[in-house]
């Protein structure tokens, strides 16, 4: 479907201006009222780096809901009502205080579905643990308000990821804090296991003494299989070894290197679990993992292996397991997780005489559930700011410092897909966008997923009713028909930078102001980041140089003497204050373009002015 932008001539000036419509002769181009009203009032929520706030200001909408407004602002205002965050389920206090002093905290536990759906719908922000079921129908119901949903925990399968992107809700999670607290709980479960330590105990509670029933078996020199190399089965590992353990792990996404370092070979699914003597599981419960531990898979166990789950209850088929255990081919397990939590009190694998079972205690320390509480708080807290959490699961995801580095190149592709779809004018709409990357770097030195989404996100909110940010940006895009190619030219500069320029082009669309076409008849802007500011450098064949804050008039003109002062009076005596100006031209006293950067936004009166100089053959104004 394509999209149309509405970037008009004279004839079609905003209706906000309250002067006289300007004569057809005028020859400049603004944005029409729909557009200026869309960046007075639209909600827009930015899920990027905290120094994006020089994009982003913390404002209200018309329902005083907490949001976030383009703006110039570089400051996060707390004088503003605060946003609402509902917490469904028991968080530690040092996480609730730290919200406090953030939002209004509403703690409401044990909702029915329908009484989420309600509260929801009136709240910002939603935290979760594994209890509450973070539905299609939850984010229908919050009508576009819920800005962030964040998981106080690892996993994120009770959560609709794919819904909560079509909403353009972010979603955190809290994945370093509990990570120590899940791999010891694992070792603790490996340990009393081989021990016989549950049993035992009750066995002695029961008035009973039975050494000879519960003869363990050592760990030493017993080979454990880490299903699953992230955080807490790397921490599992490293313990593991450390009880003279021979480790091996099968994950298709880890590191060989990180698993060498820990001594840990990394294998196939079905060597691992053919081979070891205890297979501990650390894996995400997704479509590929789930009831992965299956007849067939234990089938082509060791007779007597010992499993281990801290997980996700889901990836374990539980009757088959039962089979298994009864057919003596896994000799004993131990479970903290489950398919259904609670599971049933007559279920026969809870029931099992071989089975220790815990009720989900792998981050249930006193340590973990306050960093836990602390390391959301701050996730959710940061997201409604404006901040991209590192934690961010349904966005595009890149190292801390990677996005450290790439923040001012990140405001540039913003701007430069705004005044791109701006200077698009005609009725064939906006389809195909082409953007160039140069850099001295190699192609795998560059992330530019980061850069794409937001000159989508530049692209798309001036011209529709739409609100974008990193999450759906992709999502909306094809919803809209926009397909965006990207391209990386090596240039001769310093590494050190990881962009030299980017060039947006807009393919197959008349323009609004003919001085941005290129040779090639396609709209096309270009432009850097100096000294952290954004710069428009290039405006169709002409070279500029003038920085992207506040607003912009493009001028097209004869190259003569007192141009620059000429168009800086009009300005000046109407009070708009000029903040930068360039001028560049091709060849001598032919054409030239005339870029004005202005703080303020010019009445319609002005810009009738500017159009009405003799010199100047067109020009538009172009809001940021």
């Amino acid at each position: 479907m394509a999209f149309s932008s509405s970037c008009s001539s004279v004839k079609a000036v905003n209706s906000r201006w309250t002067s006289p419509s300007p004569s057809p002769s005028s020859r400049f181009a603004v944005l029409p009222a729909f557009l200026h009203r869309r960046y007075a009032t639209s909600v827009k929520l930015t899920a990027i780096s905290a120094a994006l706030k020089t994009v982003e200001q913390t404002t209200l909408t018309e329902d005083n809901r907490f949001s976030t407004v383009g703006s110039d602002s570089d400051e996060y205002n707390p004088t503003l009502p605060k946003p609402r965050i509902l917490v469904t389920e028991k968080l530690g206090e040092a996480g609730v205080n730290l919200l406090r002093e953030f939002g209004d905290v509403d703690c409401s536990y044990d909702l029915s579905p329908e009484d989420l759906k309600k509260k929801v719908a009136e709240s910002d922000a939603l935290i979760v643990r594994s209890g509450t079921k973070v539905t299609r129908e939850v984010f229908e119901a919050a009508k576009g308000r819920l800005k962030v949903v964040g998981r106080a925990g690892v996993g994120i399968d009770n959560v609709d990821l794919q819904a909560a992107t079509e909403h353009g809700c972010l979603v955190v999670n809290a994945p370093t804090a509990n990570t120590v607290a899940a791999a010891e709980h694992g070792i603790a479960l490996l340990a009393s296991m081989a021990r016989n330590v549950a049993q035992a105990d009750a066995s002695i509670k029961a008035g009973k003494w039975e050494r000879s029933k519960y003869v363990g078996v050592s760990l030493v020199g017993k080979t454990l299989a880490v299903m699953g190399f992230g955080k807490v089965g790397t921490e599992v590992a490293r313990r593991a070894k450390g009880l003279g353990m021979t480790v091996i792990s099968h994950d298709p996404y880890a590191p060989a290197d990180r698993a060498r370092a820990l001594g840990v070979d990394l294998v196939s699914f079905d060597q691992a679990i053919s081979t070891a003597d205890f297979v501990s599981l650390h894996m995400p419960l997704t479509p590929a993992t789930k009831k992965v531990f299956n007849d067939e898979t234990f089938s082509k166990m060791k007779k007597g292996v010992r499993l281990i789950n801290v997980a996700r209850g889901g990836v374990i088929d539980e009757d088959a397991l039962v089979r298994a255990l009864d057919a003596g081919i896994v000799a004993q397990a131990a479970l903290d997780v489950f398919c259904e939590e609670p599971p049933s009190k007559d279920s026969r694998l809870i029931q099992h005489e071989n089975v220790t079972v815990t009720p989900h205690l792998g981050a249930s320390t006193k340590e973990a559930q306050e960093g836990v509480a602390i390391e959301i708080a701050e996730a959710v807290a940061g997201a409604l700011k404006g901040e991209l959490s590192a934690t961010a699961v349904n966005a595009p995801m890149v190292a801390p410092e990677v996005l450290s580095e790439l923040t001012p190149y990140i405001v540039l592709a913003e701007k430069l897909g705004r005044l791109a779809v701006q200077l698009a004018s005609g009725g064939k709409g906006v389809q195909s966008i082409r953007v160039v990357y140069r850099s001295a770097r190699d192609r795998d030195d560059l992330d530019t997923r980061l850069l794409r989404a937001m000159i989508t996100k530049g692209i798309i909110e001036p011209i529709s009713d739409s609100y974008v940010n990193l999450v759906n940006a992709d999502f909306i895009a094809k919803q809209k028909g926009l397909r965006i190619s990207e391209e990386r030219m090596v240039v001769d500069s310093s590494p050190e930078y990881p962009v030299d320029s980017i060039q947006v082009q807009i393919l197959n669309v008349e323009s609004n102001f003919a001085g941005a076409v290129s040779d090639a008849g396609d709209i096309s802007i270009e432009g850097k980041v100096k000294y952290g500011v954004p710069h428009l450098t290039c405006v169709g064949s002409f070279g500029v140089d003038v920085s992207l804050e506040g607003n912009l008039i493009l001028c097209r003109q004869v190259d003569q003497p007192g141009m620059i002062g000429q168009v800086g009076n009009i300005l000046g005596e109407q009070n708009v204050n000029v903040n930068f100006m360039s001028v560049g031209r091709t060849v001598l006293r032919k054409q030239a373009i005339m870029a004005i950067g202005v703080d303020e936004e010019p009445d319609n009166k002005t810009l009738e002015r500017i159009g009405g100089v003799s010199a100047i053959e067109e020009f538009v104004f172009l809001k940021l």
